[in-house]
């Protein structure tokens, strides 16, 4: 028995909740891109109301896109008998090189868009699910994504700002000056792990580097998070600007 044609046979939990049985499979197409698109619509303005570069329309286009790959192979699968869902791999395939174009390295050396392209693809799998007539699956697996992006950055925050190593983006006024900032930060009871010129702000007069640091001092581990330490640098008459770099 073809694997794929089995898929006609599960049982979905959520069917059998609402007592639904056989429905016609114009019905069946209807109520899984409305889903779809439902699932997608509160992930898209999720991801717009904080400005990233794929919100709504982007979200609910790849669903879409997803979900008819997923009701195409699933026809194909059941009518033909086809053995391989091509179309649904060509849409994984797709979609990753499509996301791919949502990561941005900015110009203080420091990637953008990863948790967007990330959720971009997981989309278009959720997608498939709902092409596919998994509505379970597809239901459980948007919440669990909706939840990892509106609840997870908030824990992510926290743990960031405690962990003893971290990234800063510094613009001093004078190259002169880093030889006071390095003592300045060993005094502190940091350690200087690398530090990198940034050729982007070339012509701009300042002098401008992208440090990674680690925190070495049990005190400032103990009592400190990135946010003060930071605040107290800002002090610094030489120090145009300093921010610490999200990852």
């Amino acid at each position: 028995m073809n694997m794929f044609l089995a898929i006609d046979n599960i049982k979905e939990p959520i069917l059998d909740l609402f007592n639904i049985g056989e429905v016609h499979f114009i019905v069946q197409i209807l109520v899984r891109t409305v889903l779809s698109l439902l699932f997608a619509m509160i992930l898209g303005v999720e991801r717009a109301n904080k400005r990233h570069a794929a919100g709504l329309r982007t979200f609910i286009i790849v669903s879409l896109g997803a979900t008819i790959a997923g009701l195409t192979d699933y026809y194909l699968m059941v009518k033909f008998g086809l053995v391989f869902p091509a179309i649904s791999t060509a849409l994984g395939i797709g979609i990753a090189i499509i996301s791919s174009y949502t990561i941005i390295y900015s110009s203080k050396s420091q990637l953008k868009g990863l948790t967007t392209a990330a959720s971009l693809w997981a989309q278009a799998f959720v997608g498939l699910t709902f092409g596919f007539g998994l509505y379970t699956i597809g239901i459980i697996g948007s919440i669990v994504l909706i939840i990892c992006l509106s609840v997870l950055p908030k824990a992510e925050i926290y743990l960031k700002n405690r962990s003893t190593h971290f990234e800063i983006h510094l613009e001093l006024k004078k190259k002169t000056d880093l030889p006071e900032f390095v003592t300045v930060i060993r005094n502190l009871g940091l350690i200087i792990d690398d530090i990198e010129s940034n050729p982007a702000y070339l012509n701009s007069g300042l002098s401008v580097y992208t440090i990674a640091l680690s925190i070495y001092k049990k005190e400032l581990k103990q009592y400190k998070t990135h946010k003060e330490i930071i605040e107290a640098l800002k002090t610094l008459p030489y120090i145009s600007y300093i921010e610490e770099l999200s990852m």
